[in-house]
């Protein structure tokens, strides 16, 4: 699934629920997920918190196949910034 499928399906979640701060899912050279401002982009931007991952488990993330605390402690995620962003992910994700 490529990261501008995923950034309209995030878009399309927004609509219904909120989200506070600014996050961001950095896959390398797949590249960037932002989260900020009610919307989802693939243009990168300064957030208040950055999750790096492969492409393949943002997939498995969002999907609710990877949990992140698992991610976290094995390395397949890591985090910068204030992870209180992060966990408002939930939420939307919920």
């Amino acid at each position: 699934m490529a990261l501008e499928q995923i950034a309209a399906d995030i878009r399309k979640a927004l609509e219904t629920k909120s989200f506070s701060g600014s996050l961001k899912f950095d896959c390398g050279e797949a590249g960037v997920l932002v989260l900020a401002n009610g919307t989802a982009s693939t243009t990168d931007s300064p957030t208040d918190c950055t999750l790096r991952l492969s492409q393949d488990n943002l997939v498995s993330l969002l999907k609710g196949k990877l949990n992140p605390m698992m991610a976290l402690a094995t390395g397949k995620l890591k985090l910068s910034g204030n992870p209180a962003v992060a966990m408002g992910l939930a939420k939307l994700l919920g």
